[in-house]
């Protein structure tokens, strides 16, 4: 049998598959549906400082091909999240990766700190890439502003390893993946979803009630496969960093597709809300390719594509 296992950090998951944060409850609830040991890491709901109610109704309107969502980071806050929820991690037989955002350095580096000394979580994602809070780009759309978080961040993280999840509103994050890798960063997540806008044609109102959310599923694989490959072509490769690919995985090709444009691991979102057991069927599936591939390791297909 192939050998799956890959490496983020000084962290080694079991295989690439990963469950996407804010996808699988907020802390693994989707155990219930699905052997977590047949995956190779869980990443939490993202958890702020303060708690947040998030945007009002409607939040989730299902596209062709995907669906839009503007949740707005709700969350029970650090402090709750610790005392109810972070016991749980050591028992979810899987890596359990802890998100955080906030909207200012400090309130950053208080999530941080508290995560630091969960010992269930074993890395920690940077979520500067949301797209449906006000404040959500702030410091993912800059890349000197995202050096100086992580830099106060990566100072907390002695116990963790950093990755960053960047998002490609920017357009071109390659600047915003070199700024999160000279910062400390030990892994990558690209990509978040992207901002999107869909319309009520009847009541020509918009179809959640924010506005302007973020569009997930099928349709924006492509965009993010070619974000993922740009990326570690032109900065991951030479630096050694990993990379998540995350984007429209619905079967296990797509899930190729990101090995094959340079990431070592592969985020699960929207495919689970069809098919809560899809992920550990991605797994096994991908296992028989690189069989068939005739490699020993999936880390010889990454990034080996060719474009001709």
């Amino acid at each position: 049998m192939a050998e799956m296992q890959v490496t983020l950090g000084n962290t080694t998951l079991r295989n690439p598959v990963v469950l996407a944060a804010g996808t699988c409850g907020v802390m693994g609830e989707i155990k219930d549906a699905i052997n977590l040991k047949n995956i190779g890491a869980i990443i939490t709901k993202s958890i702020t400082q303060e708690p947040r109610i998030g945007n009002d109704p409607v939040r989730i309107a299902t596209l062709k091909g995907g669906m839009l969502n503007a949740i707005g980071l709700a969350n029970e806050g650090v402090d709750s999240f610790i005392k109810n929820q972070s016991t749980k991690a050591g028992a979810l037989n899987t890596t359990v990766i802890g998100s955080i955002a906030g909207d200012c350095i400090d309130a950053y580096v208080s999530v941080a700190n508290a995560m630091n000394s969960v010992d269930g979580i074993e890395l920690v994602e940077v979520n500067v890439s949301c797209p449906n809070t006000s404040d959500g780009l702030e410091f993912g759309g800059c890349p000197k502003r995202l050096a100086t978080l992580l830099t106060e961040i990566k100072q907390v993280l002695t116990n963790k390893g950093m990755i960053v999840k960047l998002s490609a509103a920017p357009g071109d994050i390659r600047p915003h993946a070199a700024s999160a890798i000279h910062s400390g960063a030990d892994a990558l997540t690209l990509i978040n979803t992207i901002p999107s806008l869909a319309i009520d044609v009847e009541t020509k109102r918009t179809k959640i009630s924010r506005g302007v959310g973020g569009a997930s599923g099928a349709m924006i694989h492509p965009a993010a496969v070619r974000v993922v490959h740009d990326v570690y072509r032109d900065v991951a490769k030479d630096a050694n960093i990993p990379i998540i690919g995350t984007g429209g995985t619905m079967h296990w090709k797509d899930a190729a597709e990101f090995i094959l444009a340079g990431a070592s691991a592969v985020g699960i979102g929207t495919a689970s809300f069809v098919n809560p057991s899809i992920a550990p069927n991605i797994a096994n599936k991908l296992t028989d390719w690189v069989a068939r591939q005739g490699c020993r390791s999936i880390s010889e297909l990454v990034g080996s594509f060719s474009l001709q």
